[in-house]
């Protein structure tokens, strides 16, 4: 398989240590906005057993992630490769810039365009990869924006709207556009599919449940994941989905409830948060109820409302004075600037990070309620990827889901979520790529 991966940053660079260790890759391009960035995820890779000698592809452009910019997308040499793993090259790409990354993806001939970077940028590589004739995967779907007069009680465009407007497109082409298929968004869809196919006859609630004990030395806020995406999904109107209702909204942080995590996390309070998984999993579960509660804490919490009452979460640009005259910058932007990188505190990260399904329904006539989870230790990612634990449990899942796709294990074509694909064989594989998941029983 032919993959072109772009966006280097922390998930991006976790995906490129995870796909190394495995057969299935014939070549991936690691593109990233920054070529700097993306050369050295591919200079830091060990070689591997299963890797070809020589050079791949012969494509004279270069993918890189996604900043907005204007600059010329070329590099002046072409992709560079790997001097340690061949099947791995660094390029550097605009990922607003959708005819640059079609013509990356038909001169490098790829199979599949593996979206690593933030929201903003999903549907002009969702788009390309449709015009390229090339399979797409995604972590995060199109974005949401909310009901023009009753924000908190009514959806506006919800999440991945965008793309799924396009699926008859994509089925008409007989190609699969994988979205949604990270940790969360991705994993704990596999878990209620797997629960539907395998622990219950009726649901009466799938519920999906993140939350860890991770702290970071010297640092007295820095988020884990991209703060782009953080504030996106915490301070939109979270949505909620009951089947007699059909999707609507809440405030945001609503409903709190302590939710006890396993292998020693603990309880944390969890709340409303607008995410993917509500708007993918009714579309082919059954279920009276879906919801996503996100483990915040009160002073994260305080943070985005201080953010949001700023205007500091805002993407719309203002003009600052800067050294060579008035710049334009998004408030947002500089949040992130200033915040830092969170692929770079695996070392002064400690603790446990846990995504989950809790499901309740019943099974021969009788209650059951479970929790299907996966936990990462940041002592264990960082010892054996040197990624820390929120991005390395990210990368594990669309990585899999290559590999099942390489071995047409999983198969279709149109835009579907990780839920409409059987599940045993990507849990089993998740094991395999040493790292198992659990199932709590909860009453």
């Amino acid at each position: 398989m032919r993959v072109l991966l772009v966006g280097a940053g922390g998930v991006g660079t976790a995906v490129t240590r995870i796909a190394a260790r495995r057969d299935f890759l014939t070549h991936m391009v690691v593109a990233d906005y920054d070529l700097a960035r993306a050369e050295a995820a591919v200079a830091a890779l060990e070689p591997h057993a299963g890797a070809r000698e020589g050079r791949r592809g012969g494509a004279q452009d270069g993918p890189q992630e996604g900043r907005q910019g204007g600059a010329d997308d070329r590099t002046q040499d072409g992709p560079q490769y790997s001097p340690r793993d061949p099947r791995f090259s660094a390029c550097r790409l605009d990922a607003s810039d959708e005819a640059a990354v079609r013509r990356v993806l038909v001169e490098q001939r790829c199979d599949v365009l593996l979206n690593a970077t933030d929201p903003r940028f999903v549907m002009p590589l969702f788009q390309a990869a449709l015009a390229a004739g090339t399979q797409y995967v995604d972590m995060a779907m199109s974005l949401s924006v909310p009901h023009a007069t009753a924000p908190y009680e009514q959806c506006g465009v919800k999440l991945g709207d965008e793309q799924f407007a396009l699926a008859g497109a994509w089925e008409d082409a007989g190609r699969l556009a994988l979205v949604g298929m990270g940790v969360e968004p991705g994993l704990s869809d596999v878990f209620a599919r797997y629960a539907a196919d395998e622990l219950f006859d009726e649901i009466d609630e799938l519920g999906v449940r993140d939350g860890a004990n991770l702290s970071v030395e010297g640092h007295d806020f820095a988020p884990s994941f991209s703060i782009w995406t953080t504030i996106e999904e915490c301070l939109n109107p979270p949505v909620v989905y009951e089947k007699e209702r059909g999707w609507f909204t809440t405030a945001p942080f609503s409903e709190p409830e302590v939710f006890d995590f396993p292998e020693g996390i603990g309880p944390v309070e969890c709340v409303n948060v607008e995410h993917e998984e509500v708007l993918l999993m009714p579309r082919w579960l059954d279920a009276r109820r879906v919801t996503f509660k996100y483990g915040l804490g009160d002073d994260f919490v305080a943070r985005l409302k201080t953010l949001h009452q700023l205007g500091l979460d805002s993407t719309d640009k203002v003009t600052v004075p800067g050294a060579d005259g008035p710049v334009r910058v998004s408030p947002r932007d500089v949040v992130a600037a200033c915040l830092p990188d969170p692929a770079t505190l695996g070392d002064r990260m400690t603790g446990k990070t846990c995504a989950g399904t809790w499901v309740k329904g019943t099974k021969d006539g009788a209650p059951r309620e479970v929790y299907l989870y996966h936990v990462v230790d940041n002592e264990w990612s960082m010892r054996e990827y040197g990624s820390q634990a929120v991005v390395w449990q990210t990368a594990v899942n669309p990585v899999i889901a290559l590999e099942l796709l390489a071995a047409g294990t999983w198969k279709g074509s149109g835009v579907l979520g990780p839920e409409a694909l059987p599940p045993r064989p990507f849990l089993d594989l998740l094991t395999a790529y040493g790292s198992p998941w659990g199932l709590r029983e909860e009453r």
